[in-house]
C-alpha cells in the first residue's frame, strides 16, 4: 500500500488532482466555519443537543457539522440533489428533457444548467424556511436571532443560498479537475468529520453510565454490531452476479480473433449510495415545509406533516419505498440491457443457451430486475439501522387501536437508544462506498500507467459501474 501511495506522487497529472481534490476539500471545511450573520450560535448548539435524535441531527451529519452551527454552508450539497432528483424524474414525462438526453454532451451540459438553476430555486426556498423557523421559535427563553426582522431574513436567505450554490461548484470542480465524484466526497466528508465527536460521544456515556449496569455490555454489542455492519456492507459492495459469455471465432483480415469465454459482471448494488441519498433528499422537502408558519399551524396540513417526522412510521414507509424505487430509477439510468445486448451481438458475443438480440436483453434484464430488488433490500436493511439506534420504531404513532397496543412495548423498541447516526449503516454505507469508489478510480489511473494499484491483481477493487472483463 505504501508503494501505491509514492506511486501517486510519481504521476504528474495524478499527483494535481489529488492535490486538487485535498486543496477543495480544506476549502470546504473551512468555509463550514463562518457562521450566518445575526445567530446566536451557542444557544443554536445546545438545541441541536437536545434534537439530535430527530431529521435535524440526520441532516446535521451530512452537512458536516455546518447544519448545526448555522454556517454559511449549512445547506450543504443537499438541494443540488433534490434538483437532480427531480429534473431525472421529469425527463420521463416532458419530451424536451428526453431529448436533451439523447443529444450527447451538449445536452447533458444543458441539464447541468437547469439543475443549477432549480438549485438556486430549491436553497432560496429552504432558507426562507430556516429564517422564518429560527425568528419564531425561542428556547430557555432567548430567541435564536439576535436581530429579528426582514433585514436577517434576507440576509440568511442570500448567505445561505450563496453557499448551496458555492458548494454545488466544488463538487462540480472535484469531479472535473480532481480525483473520484466530488458531490459523494463532500458528503463523504461531512460524515468523517464527526467520527471523533462521535467517539468522544460514546467514551462519556460509557463514563457516566448512561444505561446503568448495561452500559459496557451495551458499548460491547455496540462494537460488535458496528464491525458486522462494516463487513457486511464490503460484503455486499463488492459481490456481483456473473453472467458467462462466450465469443464465436471470426476471421478479421488474416488474423483469427474470438473464441474466448468471458463474463458479464452485475453488480448486487449497482445504484451504490445514490439511492439512499436520493430518498434522504426528497424526505427534506416536507419537512422544509413543516418549518414554515402557516404549514405547521394549518389544521390539514400540520398534522399530516407532523405524521412525516423523522422515525414515524410514516416516515419510515416513505423512506423505504423511496430506497427501492431510486434503485431501480438508478440502475435504468446507467445500465441499458438492449445497448448490453447488441454490442455483444455485434462482436459475435453471445450467452450459452441463449440466443442473441432480444432473448439477450430480456435475459439480462431479468436478471438485474431480480438482482436490483436484493440490493435494494440491502439498503433498506442498511438505512433502518441507524435510525433505530436514534429514534425506535415508534409504532406507537401508529392510529387508532395499534398504536394502543404497541405503546406497551419497551421504551428502547419504541423511542431508540439515542445513540449517535455516526456508526449507522446509512453512514457508514456512504464512506465505505465512496472510499472504494475514489480508491478504484485512483487504482485505475495508475495501472493505466503501469504503476500497480492499491491491491492485489486477483482482487482488484471492483467500481460502481459494470464492465466487461
Amino acid at each position: 500500500m505504501f508503494e501505491s501511495i509514492a506511486n501517486i506522487f510519481k504521476v504528474n497529472d495524478l499527483r494535481k488532482r489529488v492535490a486538487f481534490t485535498f486543496f477543495i476539500m480544506f476549502v470546504y471545511r473551512l468555509g463550514g466555519h463562518i457562521p450566518t450573520p445575526g445567530i446566536n450560535v451557542n444557544l443554536l448548539q445546545q438545541w441541536f443537543s437536545q434534537n439530535s435524535g430527530t431529521l435535524l441531527g440526520y441532516l446535521d451529519i451530512f452537512s458536516g457539522g455546518n447544519f448545526r452551527r448555522l454556517t454559511i454552508f449549512a445547506l450543504g450539497i443537499m438541494p443540488y440533489i433534490t434538483a437532480a432528483i427531480i429534473l431525472e424524474l421529469m425527463t420521463v414525462v416532458w419530451p424536451y428533457l428526453e431529448k436533451l438526453q439523447k443529444e450527447g454532451d451538449l445536452g447533458r451540459r444543458k441539464i447541468t444548467q437547469y439543475t443549477r438553476y432549480l438549485t438556486i430555486v430549491l436553497s432560496i426556498f429552504q432558507s426562507l424556511g430556516i429564517a422564518f423557523t429560527l425568528q419564531k421559535n425561542t428556547y430557555n427563553g432567548a430567541g435564536f436571532v439576535i436581530h429579528p426582522g426582514w433585514g436577517f431574513i434576507l440576509m440568511t436567505v442570500l448567505t445561505l443560498t450563496t453557499g448551496s450554490a458555492f458548494v454545488m461548484w466544488l463538487g462540480e470542480q472535484i469531479t472535473d479537475r480532481g480525483v473520484g465524484n466530488g458531490m459523494s466526497l463532500i458528503i463523504f466528508a461531512g460524515i468523517v468529520v464527526g467520527l471523533p465527536a462521535a467517539i468522544g460521544q460514546l467514551a462519556t456515556m460509557v463514563q457516566t453510565s448512561s444505561w446503568g449496569a448495561l452500559t459496557v455490555p451495551g458499548m460491547i454489542l455496540l462494537l460488535i454490531l458496528m464491525l458486522a455492519v462494516v463487513v457486511f456492507i464490503v460484503f455486499v459492495e463488492r459481490s456481483e452476479r456473473r453472467i458467462p459469455v462466450q465469443y464465436a471465432k471470426r476471421v478479421v483480415g488474416r488474423k483469427l480473433l474470438g473464441g474466448q469465454s468471458t463474463h458479464l459482471p452485475i453488480r448486487v448494488n449497482s445504484g451504490g449510495v445514490m439511492p439512499v441519498i436520493f430518498a434522504a433528499s426528497i424526505l427534506t422537502f416536507p419537512q422544509t415545509m413543516a418549518m414554515l408558519p402557516a404549514i405547521s399551524n394549518s389544521k390539514v396540513f400540520g398534522p399530516m406533516f407532523a405524521a412525516m417526522a423523522y422515525g414515524r412510521p410514516l416516515y419510515t414507509l416513505i423512506y423505504c419505498v423511496s430506497i427501492i424505487f431510486f434503485a431501480y430509477f438508478y440502475v435504468s439510468i446507467i445500465f441499458n440491457p438492449v445497448e448490453v445486448a447488441d454490442n455483444m451481438r455485434k462482436y459475435g458475443g453471445f450467452v450459452p443457451g441463449i440466443r442473441p438480440g432480444r432473448h439477450t436483453s430480456e435475459f439480462i434484464n431479468t436478471i438485474l430486475t431480480r438482482i436490483t430488488l436484493v440490493g435494494a433490500l440491502y439498503l433498506v436493511i442498511v438505512s433502518l439501522v441507524p435510525q433505530f439506534l436514534i429514534a425506535g420504531s415508534q409504532l406507537n404513532h401508529l392510529p387508532g387501536f395499534l398504536g394502543d397496543w404497541f405503546a406497551t412495548f419497551p421504551t428502547w423498541f419504541l423511542n431508540g437508544l439515542n445513540v449517535n447516526f455516526y456508526f449507522g449503516g446509512t453512514s457508514l454505507l456512504i464512506v465505505v462506498g465512496v472510499a472504494m469508489d475514489t480508491a478504484q478510480q485512483v487504482e485505475a489511473q495508475l495501472i493505466m500507467r503501469h504503476y500497480e494499484g492499491f491491491t492485489a491483481r486477483s482482487a482488484r477493487i471492483r467500481g460502481r459501474r459494470s464492465s466487461w472483463s
